[in-house]
């Protein structure tokens, strides 16, 4: 298996829609122009591909200046435990450069997946969650 990964702007919502279903990420799976609305607005968006199929998305709004709010990283179960997700947020640092501080907010069960991948566990988060 040869993953192919590159940073790209242009998706489509179905196929974004397919990997957050089998990864488990809670994302408005239902609402396809939601979601290619999340995908059209992104400033920077990593995938991972193997034969084509799109298996990993990172999708990240940043000022490429201070800081980068990494808003999605899903990784089909199938290919999970592999390095992808590892991948997609070194692609996205690179993008970055090291001035800018990348951040998340993670779900509570994969909140011990990103410390082993360089994020470190912060308590000063604060959020107004969306109303839907």
């Amino acid at each position: 298996m040869q993953i192919q990964y590159e940073c790209i702007q242009k998706l489509d919502a179905s196929e974004v829609v397919n990997v957050f279903k089998k990864s488990g990420i809670t994302r408005p799976v239902d609402d396809l122009e939601r979601i290619q609305r999340m995908i059209d607005h992104a400033d920077i968006i990593a995938t991972a591909r193997n034969n084509g199929q799109l298996v990993g998305i990172a999708r990240a709004i940043t000022d490429y200046s201070y800081c980068c709010y990494l808003s999605d990283l899903a990784v089909d179960a199938e290919y999970q435990r592999r390095g992808i997700g590892k991948e997609l947020v070194r692609i996205i640092q690179d993008k970055l450069g090291d001035e800018v501080t990348l951040l998340l907010v993670s779900a509570p069960n994969v909140i011990d997946y990103y410390p082993r991948i360089g994020f470190e566990k912060s308590d000063k988060a604060f959020l107004i969650r969306r109303k839907r």
